[in-house]
C-alpha cells in the first residue's frame, strides 16, 4: 500500500487505492470483527503485530480514553468474568488519530468492573490494520472512508 503523507496531520496520512489488494481471507475458526461493511481479520491481525513486535509494543491506555456505550449488559457474564486481563485488548485506528476496541471487550469490561485504571493494549494504526480487511469491497470503502476524515 502506497501512503501519502499529509501536511496537516503529518501521520497517519491519506491512504492511495492499491489496485493489487488482497483480501485477508479466513478460515473457519478464526475471528472476525464486523463493522458494517468493513470486516476486519482479527486473526490475521493479532498473527501479524505477534510476528513484528518491533513494530507493536503493548501499551498501558487509560480506561477512560475507551468509550463505554454500555456495551458490557450485551457481554457473556461467564467471559467477562473470566477475561484474562494480562492479554492487552487491540485497539484499530478507524478514522484518523481515533481508535476503537475490536478485540477485547469482555478485558474492558473487567478492568472497568475491578476498578482498574489502565488496561494493555495494541494500537494497529492505519494503514497497518488495512491488510487485514477481508474483502475488496470493504478495502475499497475503507479507503473512500478514511481519505474523506482528511478533507474536513
Amino acid at each position: 500500500m502506497t501512503v501519502v503523507p499529509s501536511e496537516a496531520y503529518g501521520s497517519p496520512a491519506k491512504l492511495e487505492r492499491n489496485r493489487r489488494f488482497q483480501p485477508c481471507p479466513a478460515e473457519p475458526g478464526d475471528e472476525l470483527y464486523p463493522n458494517g461493511i468493513f470486516e476486519l481479520h482479527i486473526t490475521g491481525l493479532l498473527d501479524f503485530i505477534r510476528a513484528h513486535p518491533e513494530r507493536f509494543a503493548a501499551e498501558r491506555v487509560e480506561l477512560e480514553e475507551i468509550p463505554d456505550y454500555g456495551g458490557s449488559d450485551s457481554l457473556d457474564e461467564a467471559t467477562i468474568h473470566a477475561a484474562n486481563l494480562s492479554r492487552p485488548i487491540l485497539l484499530a485506528e478507524i478514522a484518523p488519530n481515533r481508535y476503537s476496541v475490536i478485540d477485547g471487550n469482555h478485558r474492558v469490561a473487567r478492568a472497568r468492573r475491578e476498578g482498574l485504571r489502565r488496561i494493555l493494549a495494541y494500537r494497529a494504526r492505519c494503514p497497518e490494520h488495512v491488510a487485514c480487511l477481508t474483502s475488496t469491497r470493504a478495502y475499497e470503502a475503507y479507503v473512500e472512508y478514511w481519505n474523506s476524515k482528511w478533507s474536513r
